[in-house]
């Protein structure tokens, strides 16, 4: 009995599903910490809402931001296109924190935030032609090959943003590490649902600000590449 106890939960730790995140316990500054403590359970979304347009008070374009860091890009994107609802997808504390607090300072009432793992929100808290544009800047790359399983960009889970877009919508990444754009490349070539706008690359777009991440690579030297996707069924 014990030994088939052991098989059943070796064969369930196999079947695991590898995120493509690791949770650093980050140090959070008082304000941050008031932050979560009195602003995410206004701006924050529950766990148990399955259509993330319904976590405002208006329709308007939804724009999801995968992996927002400290905030604020997403800040000044919200800020600069008020006509359209962002939810920002963050699993670090002191990122989620510092964003809440821009979302209070600037009065942003277009922006919802989730503290979650970014596979589940798109598998369980989103309906299928729900999200207009995506948005994912400077993943973290995985650079050695033996991690390059933990990649978030991965053909199926650009089969489920497919699923999930609209038609017609907008997926935009941005990377500094030229390996993992030429990966991004491949990957969407194996996903027919996205049409890749540039040749393979465009130069960045109005909508996407300098971020901290950018900024440190370029200073190491970095190129910086940005890929315009277009989902047609």
């Amino acid at each position: 009995m014990n030994e088939q106890t052991n098989k059943r939960t070796n064969e369930s730790r196999h079947k695991r599903r590898i995120r493509s995140f690791v949770r650093r316990p980050g140090r959070l500054t008082p304000g941050q910490q008031r932050a979560l403590d009195e602003l995410l359970p206004r701006y924050g979304i529950d766990v148990e809402c399955m259509d993330l347009r319904t976590a405002f008070e208006r329709r308007a374009p939804l724009v999801v931001e995968i992996g927002f860091g400290n905030g604020q890009a997403l800040a000044w994107m919200a800020a600069n296109e008020a006509d359209k609802n962002f939810v920002g997808i963050e699993v670090h504390e002191p990122g989620v924190g510092r964003l809440l607090r821009s979302v209070e300072a600037d009065g942003l009432d277009n922006v919802r935030v989730l503290m979650r793992d970014a596979v589940e929100v798109l598998r369980e808290q989103c309906l299928p032609d729900s999200l207009d544009e995506v948005r994912i800047y400077f993943p973290d790359p995985w650079p050695k090959k033996r991690h390059h399983k933990r990649r978030l960009i991965q053909v199926p889970f650009l089969e489920l943003l497919a699923e999930r877009m609209v038609n017609g919508g907008i997926l935009h990444l941005a990377t500094d590490w030229a390996p993992y754009a030429e990966w991004m490349v491949e990957s969407l070539v194996e996903v027919p649902e996205f049409s890749i706008e540039g040749d393979p690359y465009v130069e960045r777009p109005r909508w996407r600000p300098q971020t901290h991440f950018e900024q440190r690579g370029q200073r190491k030297g970095h190129e910086i590449f940005d890929i315009v996707c277009r989902l047609v069924r």
